[in-house]
């Protein structure tokens, strides 16, 4: 089904596969086939360096949505921003529901409409469509550049790269500056076959991810998608597994484009925005990944991972053994924190889950819900627990769904039918009751990423899918069923797109700014706090300690109900680590008062009692550490943290507790120690294994000199752990940074570097 190529490869004329290994003869070097993909001439296209090794990258367009364009724009009104230099979207998909406890939603409505009149933006209403469906219908062109503050940013289906960062880099680019980053691999993924029927894109998706995350064969790579089966695939079909490309831990995507691609843009009224991509015709990659789309199968991507996937088929057959596995992989996800059992889900031998969800820009396409459509006419999904909703991606989706009878049919077969809003997918929306299983197309399935609340005892469960089968599971009123089981007859109804609601009701300001209106702040809406320069040296302590294989964002900072704090700094950051390490944010409270002491011209240690044996310890050896030039701030350490969203939050949280620095034997992706270095933070490596650090939690780090380490490019930190009146050393390193980047963290953040 999927083969991943132990080597790099030459894609000859577009079909042929020739593994590197050494001894076949090319009429180019392996350099020159490099330059012949598709990722390479966008890239090339986009760098401003005159170095392909070094690139820094200039966008052609940006994109937010309401979880994350408040803090962008407030780093940027800071650091001196006075128009958008190019079209930047504001969309609101994600906080569209009345808020508790924070923020009220249309108070970062209005920030985002006023904003968007006064710097020259564009401004998408709540329900009207999510982000990505926003960017695919109105923003992606061929051989294009697109960054988005969601870590789903990918329309490489259309011919666009497209790319999901924290806040910090949409910031750089509104300021004219640009996005420096090394020249990635390039990995292609050769498609073959065609898919059964019954198989949808997530199905395709699934398969990928599960064969690629853990390996981290594509991780920071570009996916680039080659080979006869691309053609065998509608346009929303190829945009289906694209979106879910992000799972994988790759750094974007791009596919070869024809007709069908060409359709969609004249379908949009954008007929000019095509361009045909292919790659050369002897093109090298770094690796490939063959798949033979007639040989997948609908799949299940059980909880807490993307990658935890099975055949549908799998599971029904071997019940007991694969439920209990996952109970068992929860141990590690819920850290034993609630009681978690599926067994009660076996019914008479079959497996009963209480939701189905089709939602967002993964699963509310317009092929996706008419396929459902088809699935459950003339059925219904019964008057037990299960219930059934779609969320059509964009408003005109919904028309034409309505207009060609398909929402009609989900309707009458007891679907709830419900707009744009992404809550599904981040937990904001249709939260299970407490054990309950939700099938969802959606994106993620981590845990809380329905909603459920560990710290209360609750907890739910999601399983990914494709719309078909969750569509075959409601017509079954919720026993667990593939789509390839229902005899169906798929309608393939043609997709007709009407602009006129986006004319009617999205404010474009057409790329000219208003300096003369005034932003609309609500009273939660708070800037950023002040922050320090990095000290000359640095006392750290381990306020966390985290040993799950993979850290995710959700985990660093929840989703869901707390992003109701999302434009207060430290309304938020009340919330970090709530779910994974709850003693977190009074820990790093404690070690920050030390550091506000020090900022206060007072003594930080009358602020913190327990630091006075660390700084006796220290000065034993370096006696020149004190007053002036020493602070003092915590860090965490984690095996692999970032995997996950986008969200800058996830850092800046620690930041404006006190954080200086995280610890790591890896991190997950590139777009998380981004955001960490963003907001001044340092990325700290240690080779040493995870189950037997030279630290623990609540020991104090002291880092000599850290400053100049920075400044003189060093790649290998003296450390020391204070045991006792002793100081044991340790090595740290900070791994490849740009100048930029190492001046970031010298100034102590973004908006100081920008402040100057």
């Amino acid at each position: 089904m999927i083969k991943l190529y132990e080597n790099g490869v030459y894609l000859l004329n577009g079909t042929e596969i020739v593994e590197d290994n050494g001894s076949a003869q090319f009429p180019i070097s392996k350099e020159e086939a490099a330059k012949n993909t598709m990722a390479y001439g966008i890239l090339n296209a986009h760098n401003t360096s005159g170095n392909m090794e070094n690139l820094q990258i200039k966008f052609d367009k940006l994109t937010s949505h309401d979880i994350t364009f408040v803090g962008i724009i407030q780093t940027a009104r800071a650091s001196g921003l006075e128009k958008f230099p190019i079209p930047y979207v504001l969309t609101n998909c994600h906080n569209s529901l009345c808020a508790v406890g924070g923020t009220i939603n249309e108070d970062d409505h209005m920030f985002g409409l006023t904003c968007a009149k006064k710097y020259g933006g564009v401004y998408v209403p709540p329900h009207q469509a999510v982000i990505h469906q926003f960017a695919r219908e109105m923003l992606a062109g061929g051989g294009k550049m697109i960054l988005g503050s969601d870590s789903h940013t990918r329309y490489g289906a259309l011919g666009t790269m497209a790319m999901g960062e924290g806040g910090p880099e949409l910031v750089k680019q509104l300021l004219n500056k640009t996005y420096d980053i090394k020249m990635p691999g390039v990995i292609g993924i050769y498609l073959d076959g065609e898919p059964m029927k019954g198989v949808g894109p997530q199905d395709v998706a699934l398969a990928i991810i599960g064969a690629t995350f853990k390996n981290g064969y594509v991780n920071n790579k570009v996916m680039e998608f080659v080979g006869p089966g691309v053609g065998k695939l509608s346009a929303d079909f190829r945009i289906g597994i694209d979106v879910m490309t992000t799972e994988t831990t790759c750094l974007s995507s791009i596919w070869k484009t024809d007709e069908k691609i060409k359709e969609f843009y004249d379908i949009h009224g954008r007929s000019g925005d095509y361009k045909e991509l292919n790659p050369g015709a002897c093109t090298y990659y770094d690796g490939m990944v063959y798949v033979n789309l007639s040989e997948i199968k609908p799949m299940i991507a059980m909880p807490f991972h993307p990658s935890n996937v099975y055949t549908i088929d799998e599971v029904n057959a071997n019940l007991k053994d694969i439920l209990h596995d996952v109970e068992q992989k929860a141990l590690v996800s819920l850290d034993g924190a609630v009681d978690y059992s599926l067994q009660d889900k076996i019914r008479d031998g079959k497996f009963y889950v209480e939701q189905g969800i089709i939602a967002g820009c993964a699963g509310g396409g317009f092929e996706n819900i008419c396929a459902a459509a088809d699935i459950i006419k003339g059925k219904n999904i019964g008057a037990d627990a299960f219930t059934f909703s779609v969320y059509p991606a964009s408003t005109p989706i919904y028309m034409e769904l309505v207009k060609n009878g398909a929402i009609a049919d989900l309707m009458e077969a007891g679907t709830i039918v419900k707009t744009a809003f992404c809550g599904p997918c981040f937990g904001a929306g249709d939260t299970p009751a407490n054990n309950a299983f939700s099938i969802r197309h959606s994106t993620r399935n981590f845990p809380n990423r329905e909603g459920s609340k560990l710290q209360s005892g609750q907890i739910s469960s999601v399983a990914l899918m494709d719309a078909r089968s969750i569509a075959a599971t409601a017509a079954n009123k919720g026993f667990l069923t593939p789509a390839t089981a229902m005899d169906v007859e798929y309608k393939g109804q043609k997709y007709h797109f009407d602009s006129s609601i986006y004319a009617n009701r999205v404010f474009d300001s057409k790329g000219v700014a208003d300096p003369s209106v005034e932003i609309q702040f609500g009273p939660n809406i708070k800037d950023w706090p002040a922050m320090s320069a990095l000290p000359e040296n640095l006392v750290l302590k381990v306020v966390s300690e985290i040993h799950d294989p993979v850290t995710t964002t959700d985990e660093l900072i929840p989703s869901g109900e707390t992003s109701s704090y999302r434009s207060n700094p430290l309304g938020l950051a009340e919330f970090a680590l709530s779910r994974k390490d709850p003693a977190y944010v009074g820990r790093a409270k404690e070690v920050q008062a030390a550091q506000k002491a020090i900022e206060a011209g007072e003594c930080p240690l009358e602020a913190l009692e327990e630091l006075k044996p660390v700084m006796a310890a220290i000065q034993k050896d370096y006696p020149e550490v004190g007053k002036g030039n020493v602070g003092v701030g915590s860090t965490i350490f984690a095996v692999k943290p970032g995997d996950g969203s986008a969200r800058e939050q996830a850092a800046s949280c620690q930041k404006v507790l006190g954080g200086w620095a995280n610890i790591a034997n890896e991190y997950a992706t590139k777009r998380y120690r981004s955001n960490l270095i963003n907001w001044g933070m340092l990325p700290f490596l240690t080779d040493a294994d995870h189950e037997a650090l030279p630290f623990k939690n609540g020991d104090y780090i002291f880092v000599p000199d850290v400053r100049k380490v920075v400044e003189e490019k060093q790649s290998v930190v003296k450390a020391y752990v204070v045991v006792g009146d002793e100081l044991k050393e340790i090595e740290l390193k900070l791994g490849e940074m740009t100048d930029a980047e190492r001046e970031i963290i010298l100034k102590g953040c973004l908006i100081n570097y920008y402040r100057g």
